[in-house]
């Protein structure tokens, strides 16, 4: 049997659950979830194989920011736009129960012009009655050309094997883009760098900007099999660096405990995590 692949596009506002969607389809944490507006500042790509076909997701960049100009956006716009033109299918997918019809209207117009298929994913099904959400796909449906339209729950993986299941017929032939065993374009280092930014904005997403810097500097798997990890916490204004450090140090004692655990679970090691919080 011939292999084939076939790339799809995860498109929607922030806080649609585009992050944890896919990193419930590759089964690892690739993808960083939290509710500060558009956390995913790049494009991460997961991999799901399914017998002989390649299923290629693009985790963009939340599209709240379409219509500002400011440099940051600029940008964000720059990788959303970068994943949709790389893919095959675009799903686009809303957050069942702050769905916003006029901005909805808005994005799909934004999309179809671009004339590649869209299928419209309802998430967070299990907050929402679905009588609730059959008007919109009437209306959606009657107004936009969508392949098709499904209900699911990405956090407690409800309707997601029959999305991957419809979605394989539109796969094509060719030969894999990622090994059997890979399941993202980004390394360990970025994905560590990634959970520690996670914690922090947990934390601390009200106190402070959610494009802190994370460097990884040190990486070395020690005899015992352990593994020493140092990292840099970057900000731009000082007064930052307290609010990380927090009240005799609690606050980055709290972020290294839990980013430390978290790395430990995805590299199934034990790790010595070291902080740094610097501001340049």
């Amino acid at each position: 049997m011939t292999n084939k692949i076939l790339k799809i596009a995860l498109v929607g506002r922030t806080n649609a659950g585009k992050s944890t969607l896919i990193n419930k389809i590759v089964g690892e944490k690739i993808s960083i979830q939290n509710k500060k507006i558009n956390t995913t500042q790049v494009t991460i790509m997961g991999v799901k194989n399914i017998k002989k076909t390649q299923l290629i997701f693009y985790d963009t960049p939340g599209s709240n920011f379409l219509k500002s100009l400011n440099r940051q956006s600029k940008n964000l716009k720059m990788n959303l736009w970068s994943g949709i033109d790389e893919s095959d299918l675009i799903v686009y997918l809303i957050d069942s129960k702050t769905a916003n019809v006029k901005f909805l209207f808005e994005q799909l117009k934004k999309l179809q012009e671009i004339k590649k298929k869209i299928i419209i994913i309802f998430n967070k099904i299990d907050l929402i009655s679905n009588k609730k959400i059959l008007p919109l796909i009437n209306q959606l449906d009657k107004n936009f050309k969508i392949e098709d339209f499904f209900i699911i729950s990405a956090i407690k993986n409800l309707g997601i094997n029959d999305f991957l299941d419809h979605i394989n017929k539109f796969s094509y032939p060719s030969k894999w883009i990622f090994k059997e065993d890979e399941i993202t374009n980004k390394n360990d280092s970025f994905i560590i760098d990634e959970l520690l930014r996670e914690t922090i904005l947990t934390y601390l997403h009200k106190e402070i900007p959610y494009n802190v810097i994370i460097k990884t500097t040190n990486f070395k798997t020690l005899k015992n099999h352990d593994i020493k990890i140092k990292q840099k916490i970057i900000i731009k204004e000082s007064r930052y660096k307290k609010i990380i450090i927090g009240r005799k140090g609690e606050m980055i004692k709290k972020i290294r405990e839990d980013s430390q655990k978290k790395i430990s679970q995805i590299l199934n090691a034990n790790i010595h995590l070291y902080l740094e919080v610097i501001n340049v």
